[in-house]
């Protein structure tokens, strides 16, 4: 599909780049929000899109800083959660969408909504989170991963290494080789994340303010129904996640005691399941739209 950018300038001089793209024939349609990964530009979900779309749903997607069209802040190390949630608040402002009956995120857009929906509450009516992690390495007591990847990068001058590592880490070289064309159309499109994006991005996710575990029951009681979903071969998510799970039930069941929140593995999927597991990705979110 033909994806065309719009482009917002926020209060911090910063410019944000999205594409809203409306349910045919219905200008009214309820609105959902696809929230995107590092290194992954909006236009990655364009195939998701035309499935919500031709369900009667609205598409908005954005881009986060230094992503697709989206610059970055002049302090390249005060990216954090919050600011990433309040760009999304800005632009709902600028759009005058009051409500998004889904925020569907993954990785780092994931961890943004559950930030969203414990920071600014009943905005979102179902939450989807996918394949997140749960704090900053430092806050989980572990090695920084993020920061070696950075200095690599600002070595070299250029994303192309971390891009094909991070595209091999996420879908693993056999479907890579089975899957040429959108390889390689996946490669072009992360190949657009500039360094200063790929290093204020990982700032908030090193930031010692990055810990989603205690926001889970806010998030649960900020939001109408939640659904957590993870590709098979996710590293340890499968199992990591469920922290985060029951965290986001506990608030949910705040206000109803009945409330559960679904936790879907996409088999034989990796990082971005919205990808390599395509058909049971929009099988599982179609379902649970509905």
């Amino acid at each position: 599909m033909s994806t065309t950018a719009s482009l917002l300038s926020l209060p911090s001089s910063r410019v944000l780049s999205y594409a809203l793209t409306p349910a045919p024939s219905n200008p009214n349609a309820p609105v959902v929000l696809l929230s995107n990964s590092l290194c992954t530009p909006f236009a990655t979900w364009d195939l998701v899109v035309s499935k919500l779309t031709t369900r009667g749903l609205s598409v908005l997607r954005y881009d986060p800083p230094g992503h697709g069209a989206s610059t970055t802040p002049a302090d390249l190390s005060s990216t954090t959660f919050d600011s990433l949630a309040e760009d999304v608040r800005a632009l709902l402002s600028h759009l005058s969408i009051e409500g998004l009956h889904a925020w569907i995120g993954v990785s780092l857009g994931a961890a943004t909504g559950i930030v969203f929906a414990a920071k600014y509450p009943h905005v979102i009516r179902r939450l989807v989170v996918c394949d997140t992690i749960s704090c900053s390495p430092v806050n989980a007591g572990i090695d920084d991963v993020f920061g070696p990847r950075v200095a690599a990068v600002r070595k070299i001058g250029k994303m192309d290494g971390v891009i094909d590592g991070t595209l091999e880490r996420w879908l693993g070289r056999a479907w890579l080789d089975a899957h040429p064309d959108e390889t390689s159309r996946l490669r072009q499109l992360m190949l657009t994340t500039t360094i200063d994006g790929f290093e204020t991005c990982c700032a908030a996710l090193r930031s010692t303010t990055f810990d989603l575990r205690p926001k889970t029951e806010e998030a649960g009681q900020g939001v109408d129904e939640a659904l957590f979903i993870v590709g098979e071969k996710d590293a340890n998510l499968p199992e990591a996640m469920q922290e985060l799970r029951e965290g986001v039930e506990r608030g949910l069941k705040k206000k109803d005691p009945n409330a559960t929140v679904g936790f879907h593995i996409i088999k034989n999927a990796g990082h971005v399941c919205y990808i390599d597991g395509f058909d049971q990705f929009v099988a599982t979110i179609t379902q649970f739209l509905g």
